[in-house]
């Protein structure tokens, strides 16, 4: 069985275009490929080192959102990144043999810096960032992992990378390959791109009542001033939410918009309650782990320890074909 690699940084709690972009994915692929999930705690460093925040917390309420989607820790390994220190390593061993010019030219890296003008991304770190992302996939020889097309330039400076490192200490990791997955756009309640910095979110933790207020208050159609004027989906920021959520309905919603037969708050409300049945399982679960923390730690610590076990031996090979292993 082939082996995944796919990890988030911990933000805490998950909102739509998080369940969308992944992790109903990740849920997806447990049962076709031997999974490794990982909180990607020294990734969130890269940006955030300056800032007060409690990683271990917002760990623990990432990893209740994973569990309440349908990670199943006896399918996959659900670890921390940093509780596994062969991952800094190999990030180590990786990072003599990269040339400084394959991370400068990442367009990821340059975007991130025009982006994110309010941080400091004058560090090491940052710069550094797709090698300990080439180091967290290979380190387990995972050979399959989930991305994004914008996330492509990363996962083909692991494969350089690991065909560098084969080329010179000889053959000991295999090149990953992507896992290319449509991912649709899901707008925040602002009609910008969902995103937790912008305050307009849908949460997988929201109660039915916060689900129905936030999609009322999303913006859709602007061009459509009076319901009895023909509607346009492709311009409302509602719309998507029906591709993802409620498909066997799709055409109708077209059909009845663009021919004025259903006005926007009435779509509105129809999808609000989808989402509210669609997420009530999850709920019910984030309940459960919400009042059971504990066993969300003791699913990170024998993750952990399970990841450890196989990294460890993956290491053992790194340093004997580089001739550290003295003993």
């Amino acid at each position: 069985m082939e082996r995944v690699l796919s990890g988030m940084r911990p933000t805490g709690y998950l909102h739509l275009g998080n369940y969308v972009g992944a992790l109903k994915q990740w849920v997806e692929l447990q049962d076709n490929y031997e999974c490794f999930y990982m909180v990607a705690d020294l990734h969130a460093m890269t940006t955030e080192f300056d800032q007060n925040i409690d990683l271990k917390e917002l760990t623990v309420e990432m990893v209740i959102d994973w569990l309440a989607a349908g990670i199943d820790p006896n399918k996959s390994v659900v670890f921390v990144q940093s509780m596994v220190p062969e991952h800094s390593e190999l990030f180590a061993v990786l990072s003599m043999i990269t040339p400084l010019g394959w991370l400068e030219r990442n367009p990821t890296y340059k975007d991130a810096k025009e982006n994110m003008k309010d941080k400091d991304l004058s560090n090491v770190g940052f710069l550094s960032y797709p090698v300990l992302q080439a180091a967290d996939i290979i380190i387990y020889k995972a050979t399959r992992v989930p991305v994004g097309k914008d996330q492509l330039p990363h996962l083909e400076i692991t494969r350089e990378i690991v065909r560098r490192f084969n080329y010179l200490f000889g053959e000991v990791f295999p090149e990953p390959q992507p896992i290319l997955g449509e991912v649709p756009h899901v707008y925040g309640i602002d009609g910008r791109k969902m995103s937790k910095s912008y305050n307009n979110a849908i949460y997988m933790k929201d109660s039915k009542e916060e689900i129905i207020k936030k999609v009322k208050m999303m913006v859709t159609d602007t061009g459509r001033p009076r319901k009895i004027d023909p509607g346009h989906p492709d311009d409302c920021k509602v719309f998507p939410l029906y591709r993802i959520f409620y498909p066997e309905i799709v055409q109708n919603v077209i059909t009845e918009c663009t021919s004025a037969q259903i006005g926007c708050i009435e779509c509105k409300d129809r999808i609000a309650k989808k989402l509210v049945e669609y997420f009530e399982p999850i709920k019910e679960r984030r309940d459960y782990y919400e009042k059971h923390r504990s066993d969300v730690i003791d699913i990170l610590k024998d993750g952990s320890m399970k990841a450890k076990e196989v990294a460890s031996k993956t290491m053992e090979e790194v340093r004997t074909a580089i001739k550290t292993k003295y003993w």
